[in-house]
């Protein structure tokens, strides 16, 4: 009857495994060449051999580029692709088991692969080979669909003999692994009821007929495995357990034990839990890290190693590139549950997935050594790490000082000669090599300019190996690689020399630090002198006097020769500065004697000598209002009425006398509207627009009013009435004026619209609005020589050959024309890397164009402007706008005028404070000056 039963099931299983089959891709027929309905079709069949042989020479492309770069995840996936596409059947297996040696493969990548196989799969051996790729695909990840295909698959193989027992550990496994998965357990849960419940259907006696105890006892048997699952699956928080727990009490002829009750109710309140935090993830786009990182935070306060293990599982399916991810869970693995299958399975699926990461290396060969890995395994891991193509010289120093650890710690050195000793030497002398030429090659560095290694080679042999002429000999070999001019080498060698050689070394390395040592000789001198005051002979001591005199002495003179070069240097760029500032100053004196000219021509035609002398003299200190105006107004003043709070009309000269008295008098009527800094919050400043904008005011109201209701634009404007290209836009409410930020880099009438926060950077100097990292992004790529007609789209189609593209940035100056620089941002570092490889010294448009890992050089910080005379010129950088000052760098009136005048506001990002009023009473006629004399004033003369 069981075995009645068991072919039963088989015949179920296979039938489900039919039905599944009709659902998956089907491999294409490697001797079609095409589908169907191409070979109908003659002018599509000879398309098809011309896309056959296009793959054909793609194919072999590929296989050129990963016998190159083997490590390119990109290049195998659309190898891989390409083979199944073509039916290459033979190449596909293959393209598969190489890429799985290198790395874990995803879910779906797994899924194609074991569909391919269980089609072909017929004979008993083959299989067995299907049921090796499924043990090889569950390790990668905790993936409940590739254990919910391996039980199913293993249902057909239940004909044979252990069959039934053989799809019972399966499913038990597949519990283990994945079954407390909040979201996706279930399915796995009733898969095994159901199986059991087919073997309880077979089981059933015939109708009429009475069992045997035999049979009578297998049923009970099976029964209970049911119960069992039921009563196990209830208390553990799942999805759908009130369904569970309904479909229970209906199967279930007996009522529902009390135990089990509690344990559903409280499994139910712990699901109440992990509802917030599974609706998250669910809500959540990709990569959701912080969703996932908060679960895990939720897990390990309730202290369930299981359930931490699975979340980290689960988090790492869907993050494995993400190297920080892996650390945390490595170390909890390490840590916590120590167990050594699990750790050690961790390290190695982190270190296929990030291998660039040379921290996870590291980690990986401490938990072999920790678990009493052989050696061998571990040598072969660290030369499987030397090869996994590092993106920093430093990173190869960190992996074979590492190994060089475990090497160190491996050797008994009570003995005075052993295999292991020999080996760490070789190990050394390997290391020092392999810097010098593998890593230099690559990187034009060895990265170790201190020679670390070196030095702990030397260690080892003074403090372990008591051989103190080798320890020399390295410690010669490090002084000659350019250290010999830094004093704290000599004074380690120094300390070295001390514990484990003799006062004759120590006097002869201080000796030569003396001689050599360039940046902190001082400190050098002194030590020497100390050794001599305690050990050495009234000779040892004259000796070292005038040898650090006579040294100290040359420091000195080289130092004052440095210092009097330095201030020569200074002193001509101060007259450079002096002669740049007195060439403007002059040319601003000849084109405003030009303008005086030009006015007194026009005067003269008006023939109105007497008024025209007037103005003149208004004129000279300060500019003069256009109108017939009875005061004198300083450039300050002007640009605070008609630049701040309003706009004025250009005037033409051939204006009507009552049209300029007219247009005087409305700039005066323009009342002042005082900024109110407590509205800096709801206030944004939008700069770099056109200066030739019409109507700024209805232009950006109908571009801002998409963010929320705006209560004020407050454009910008020079004392001649035109749009300086920066306005302030003032919004009803806070969260209005935040989503404005969202506008910035926004392109208006052809230029990059820039809108930061109102901030006054008076009061807020070290405010920055730059929205890009300025530090290394091993992620992101800085290209550098593209052609300035490159467009985004175009350099996208470049570089997402190369890996998954989340955003480019063509750096552009302020009138948006493009600067031939781009910012190009990868899903990972690995991506970044090969992007590198591949790209630099790519041509594009004839064009030769440098691709490097982003990592912006420090910014140097501006200058303190210099105190007492140059203050006089200071005006706070925000009164000029968002595209700075002009070329006019100088206040044009005199400071004899300006010491007279009354003080006035001063601008603050853009923003008048109150001032006080100017005095009404009029001020003294100042002595009537020519031009010339206003140019030689105003060039202290």
């Amino acid at each position: 009857m069981a075995a009645a039963g068991a072919e039963a099931a088989a015949a179920a299983a296979e039938e489900e495994a039919e039905e599944g089959g009709k659902r998956r891709l089907p491999l294409p027929d490697p001797e079609s060449g095409g589908d169907s309905e191409d070979e109908g079709d003659s002018d599509s069949s000879g398309d098809g051999e011309d896309e056959e042989k296009e793959n054909e020479a793609e194919i072999q492309r590929l296989e050129e580029q990963l016998s190159i770069n083997a490590f390119d995840y990109n290049c195998h996936l659309d190898l891989i692709k390409l083979l199944r596409q073509e039916g290459e059947l033979v190449k596909l297996r293959r393209a598969r088991q190489k890429m799985s040696e290198l790395f874990p493969l995803t879910e779906e990548i797994w899924l194609d692969w074991l569909k391919d196989e269980i089609k072909m799969a017929s004979e008993i051996s083959e299989r067995e080979k299907v049921y090796e790729l499924f043990e090889r695909a569950v390790k990668d990840y905790i993936c409940p669909e590739i254990w919910l295909e391996y039980a199913q698959y293993s249902i057909g193989g239940i004909g044979q003999e252990g069959g039934i027992e053989k799809v019972r550990s399966i499913f038990e496994r597949a519990l283990t692994a994945v079954g407390l998965h909040v979201t996706k357990g279930t399915a796995l849960w009733e898969a095994y009821r159901e199986f059991e419940n087919a073997i309880l259907e077979t089981a059933q006696p015939a109708p009429g007929s009475v069992p045997s105890p035999e049979q009578q006892q297998m049923l009970c048997s099976q029964l209970e495995r049911i119960h069992t699952l039921f009563r196990r699956q209830l208390g553990i928080p799942l999805l759908d357990m009130e369904a569970s727990y309904a479909e229970y009490e209906e199967w279930s002829e007996e009522p529902i034990p009390e135990t089990i009750i509690k344990n559903y109710k409280k499994a139910l309140q712990q699901l109440e839990k992990c509802k917030p935090y599974e609706e998250a993830l669910l809500g959540a786009e990709t990569p959701k890290l912080a969703e996932y990182q908060a679960y895990i935070d939720f897990e390990m306060k309730a202290g369930d190693p299981a359930r931490i293990q699975l979340i980290y599982e689960r988090a790492l399916a869907e993050n494995c590139l993400v190297p920080d991810l892996w650390a945390r869970y490595n170390q909890y693995l390490d840590r916590q549950l120590r167990v050594k299958e699990l750790v050690l399975s961790a390290h190695d699926r982190a270190v296929r997935n990030c291998p660039w990461t040379v921290g996870l290396w590291i980690r990986y060969l401490l938990a072999m050594e920790r678990h009493g890995v052989d050696h061998c395994i571990i040598s072969e891991i660290f030369e499987k790490a030397l090869n996994a193509g590092f993106i920093q010289a430093t990173d190869y120093v960190e992996i074979w000082q590492a190994y060089l650890d475990y090497l160190r710690r491996r050797v008994d050195f009570t003995q005075d000669s052993s295999k292991e000793l020999e080996e760490l030497r070789s190990a050394f002398a390997r290391a020092v090599e392999y810097l010098k030429q593998e890593v230099e090659e690559r990187f034009s560095e060895s990265g170790d300019p201190s020679c670390t290694i070196m030095q702990n080679w030397a260690r080892v042999e003074a403090r372990l190996c008591n051989n103190m002429q080798k320890a020399r000999e390295l410690w010669d070999n490090i002084m000659t690689k350019g250290n010999a001019k830094y004093a704290n080498m000599w004074l380690e060698y120094y300390n070295l020399e001390r514990a484990h050689g003799d006062t004759q070394h120590c006097r002869k390395a201080l000796h030569r630090a003396v001689q050599c040592t360039s940046d902190y000789p001082e400190h050098v001198c002194e030590v020497l002198l100390t050794l001599e005051r305690i050990e050495g002979t009234l000779e040892d001591w004259d000796a070292a006097v005038q040898k650090t005199e006579n040294r100290l002495a040359r420091v000195n003179e080289q130092r004052a020769k440095v210092a009097e070069k330095e201030a020569a240097l200074a002193k001509q760029e101060e007259e450079k500065a002096e002669q740049r500032k007195q060439a403007r100053a002059e040319k601003k004196a000849s084109k405003k004697a030009k303008k005086n000219r030009i006015g007194d021509k026009r005067k003269a035609d008006d023939d109105d000598e007497g008024e025209w002398g007037r103005e003149e003299e208004a004129e000279q200190p300060s500019k003069r209002h256009k109108g017939d105006g009875d005061g004198l107004l300083l450039e300050e003043d002007m640009e605070l009425e008609t630049g701040l709070f309003g706009r004025s009309g250009t005037e033409k000269p051939d204006r009507p006398a009552n049209q300029k008295q007219k247009a005087s008098t409305s700039r005066k009527d323009i009342p002042k509207v005082l900024h109110d800094s407590s509205k800096d919050n709801v206030t944004v400043f939008v700069s770099n627009l056109s200066y030739n904008m019409t109507e700024p005011e209805v232009k950006l109201k109908e571009l801002f009013e998409s963010c929320g209701e705006v209560e004020q634009i407050r454009p910008v404007f020079s004392n001649k009435g035109t749009f300086r290209g920066y306005c302030y836009v003032e919004f009803k409410d806070e969260k209005s004026a935040l989503q404005a930020l969202g506008l910035d880099r926004k392109v208006v009438e052809g230029r990059p619209m820039f809108v930061s926060p109102c901030v006054d950077k008076n009061k807020n100097p070290d405010f920055k609005v730059f929205r890009y990292s300025t530090t290394l992004e091993k992620h992101k790529l800085f290209i550098s020589g593209l052609p300035f007609s490159c467009t985004k789209e175009e350099l996208e189609d470049v570089c997402k050959a190369h890996g998954n593209v989340k955003d480019i940035r063509l750096v552009t100056n302020r009138a948006g024309k493009p600067k031939g620089l781009a910012y190009v941002e990868y899903e990972n570092e690995a991506q970044a890397s090969q992007a590198v490889l591949k790209m630099d010294g790519l041509t594009i448009k004839e064009h030769v164009i440098k691709v490097a890992i982003s990592n912006p050089p420090l910014r140097k910080l501006p200058d303190k402007p210099e105190a007492g005379r140059a203050s006089q010129f200071a005006v706070p950088r925000q009164i000029y706008g968002a595209r700075g000052k002009g070329r006019t760098q100088l206040s044009m009136m005199p400071r004899a005028l300006q010491r007279q005048s009354n003080p006035v506001a001063k601008a603050e990002n853009g923003m008048v404070q109150n001032s006080p009023a100017t005095s009404s009473e009029p001020a003294e006629e100042p002595k009537k000056m020519s031009n010339a004399d206003f140019a030689k004033m105003l060039l202290n003369k």
